[in-house]
This record gives structure tokens, sequence and C-alpha cells, in this order.
């Protein structure tokens, strides 16, 4: 090994210990898969590793990550709708059962109820919305880091986050609503 190439590996190692479970975290609340998000983990850094000489320092390391996380993970978004297309051409869907995308992590689920129903939630977001609210409320990026990985001005950022609030708001009463009248339903079957 030349000396470049061990600084790149001694680069390469803090960038990976420092922020690989930051953007693992990142991928798992957008693509709701441990595996999914186990590989594109690796393809992050693989980009990172082939793009670093790139890396002018204009904004943070961790934004620079989270920039190439949300293009890997809309990498894979792109893929699986080609595939989804590609498949609902081939077969008639009509006579089979579609099953529903894997459930979240089981970590997730457990930690707390309410947090569970607003991950789902999130699931009725825009792709917009959803990488704003993980990066800004999971991640804890400013509105100035989350503008600079997404690529957006800050009063665009704003905006989504207002709306992303505004619908899991909605939806998570909405969701509260439907529980509490099901509830009402059974105990009232439950006393004929």
């Amino acid at each position: 090994m030349n000396g470049e190439e061990k600084v790149m590996d001694s680069v390469f190692q803090r960038l990976y210990t420092e922020y690989q479970q930051d953007v693992f975290q990142f991928l798992i609340y957008l693509v709701k898969n441990r595996d999914t998000a186990e590989d594109l983990m690796q393809e992050v850094f693989i980009r990172v590793m082939k793009s670093h000489q790139q890396f002018k320092g204009k904004s943070s390391e961790k934004t620079w990550l989270f920039s190439i996380a949300k293009n890997v993970a809309i990498d894979h978004f792109r893929k699986q709708s080609t595939i989804k297309k590609r498949v609902m051409e081939k077969f008639d869907w009509s006579k089979r059962e579609i099953v529903a995308d894997a459930p979240m992590p089981q970590e997730i689920a457990e930690q707390n109820e309410d947090i569970r129903k607003l991950y789902h939630c999130l699931n009725y977001c825009t792709t917009d919305q959803k990488l704003v609210v993980v990066m800004r409320y999971i991640q804890d990026l400013t509105i100035a880091e989350t503008a600079d990985v997404l690529g957006w001005t800050e009063g665009k950022v704003k905006t989504t986050q207002h709306r992303a609030i505004k619908q899991l708001r909605e939806l998570m009463t909405n969701n509260r609503e439907e529980e509490e009248n099901s509830e009402r339903v059974k105990m009232e079957r439950s006393r004929h």
C-alpha cells in the first residue's frame, strides 16, 4: 500500500466508523427492510470510496454522506419500480394475492405504539416528505443541512416539512379515530 492508499483507507475507516450507524438508520427508515438497508449501505460506502477524491468540503461530510445515501435509496426505488412494472405486465395480478411490503424492523415496532403508527403513516407521505421527516426528525439534520443533502432551497425544505407534518397529523388523527370506532364496535358486540 502506498502513502495515498493508506491515507484514503484511514479516511474511509473514519467515515465508516463515525457515520455508518446514521446512514444505516436513514436507509432503514426509508426502505423498511434490514437486509435491503444493509445492502444499500454497502453501496453508499462503495460510492464514498469511489468519489471521496471529488469531495470539495463545501458541505459537511455528514451531509455529503446523506446525499449519497439519498441517491442510492432513490436508485433502489427506481429499480424496484421498473421491476414491479415488468412483473405487473407479465402476470395477471387480479388472479393472485399481492403480498404487502415487508414489515418494519421489529425494534421500531417494539419502541412505542405511537411511533410505530407514525412510521406506518409515513408510508402515505410523498418521497420528498419522507426524506425531509427522516432527515430532520430522525437524523436531526438542520434545515440548512437537509437542503444541502437534497439540493433544495431552505424554503422548499420548510414547505415540504410543513406539509409532511400536516399530513402526518391528519393521518394519525384518522388512525386514532378508526381505532376508537373499532374498539367501540367490539365492545358493543361483546355485550350482545
